[in-house]
């Protein structure tokens, strides 16, 4: 039976949809990555960073509890939908420190789990089968499972990738993913291909999160944008740097973190972020 801790298998940017080889095409959901172990005896959802998001998401693992069979591990996506679509801004309101605070976000603010791939069935591991064997076997398994778990579309089709590239923009979907039909999954490796929506911003870097080798070394910057009320608003990040530049812009940040933090509009949820551990 695999254990926690396992790095999610990482994907390349690239331009456009490829067009030559075997790959199977997904929406690249925006929410939050998650690793699911069902074991004989409970459930554990790591995040992307390894860390334990059980306690925020309640409603959540009372369902992955009562629907996965023991020995299963999924590879998916937190989402939170709404009727205009995916909403990452209320999905990032779920990490909460106080415990009362998250029962009731559970309530006004469920979430859904979007699974895209099975790591082991019946206690074995399947990180050495191929990507499209994989699949088949999500697909047998999910004819069980009920809503608020939910199957990932896939098609084989590149013209239907194109296409839901352009349909899908604005309703909180991120771009497509490809993946190689016969690889392998490969933790920590960025085996797979995305496909974004291209757009350009100049950004505010109000912030980063340390990398998970330690703290001298940056894992992302968290970038903002003002909105029309002068507002700070979280819109993304960017992690896309060598070691050497992570190391650097430690260095270059450095003076700035001085007492950044005291009148800092995102005060609140970096002290989120500390209690959390993430």
């Amino acid at each position: 039976m695999l254990t926690p801790p396992i790095e999610p298998m990482l994907a390349k940017l690239t331009e456009e949809v490829p067009q030559d080889g075997d790959f199977l095409f997904e929406p690249k959901w925006d929410g939050f990555r998650a690793i699911v172990f069902r074991d004989r005896d409970g459930v554990f959802i790591q995040s992307r960073e390894l860390r334990p998001l059980d306690r925020y998401f309640p409603e959540l693992h009372a369902v992955l509890l009562e629907q996965l069979p023991g020995g299963v591990v999924l590879d998916g996506e937190i989402v939170m939908p709404t009727s205009h679509g995916l909403d990452f801004g209320g999905l990032q309101m779920r990490l909460h420190p106080a415990a009362s605070r998250v029962e009731k976000l559970a309530k006004a603010m469920p979430t859904a789990f979007v699974a895209f791939d099975l790591l082991a069935v019946d206690g074995k591991s399947l990180l050495s089968e191929p990507q499209a064997d994989r699949r088949a076997k999500l697909e047998k398994l999910f004819k069980k499972i009920r809503k608020p778990l939910y199957l990932t579309p896939m098609t084989r089709d590149r013209a239907v990738a194109v296409d839901w590239l352009k349909r899908f923009e604005g309703a909180g979907l991120d771009g497509v993913v490809a993946k190689p039909a016969t690889a392998p999954y490969q933790p920590g490796k960025r085996a797979m291909f995305k496909i974004k929506h291209a757009r350009t911003a100049d950004c505010v870097v109000a912030g980063f999160r340390w990398h998970k080798s330690g703290k001298d070394t940056l894992g992302s910057l968290l970038l903002g944008l003002y909105d029309d009320a002068g507002t700070l608003q979280h819109v993304g990040v960017t992690s896309a740097f060598t070691m050497a530049m992570r190391k650097q812009v430690v260095k270059e940040l450095a003076p700035l973190r001085k007492d950044a933090l005291h009148r800092h509009p995102w005060r609140k949820w970096a002290e989120i972020e500390a209690d959390s551990g993430r």
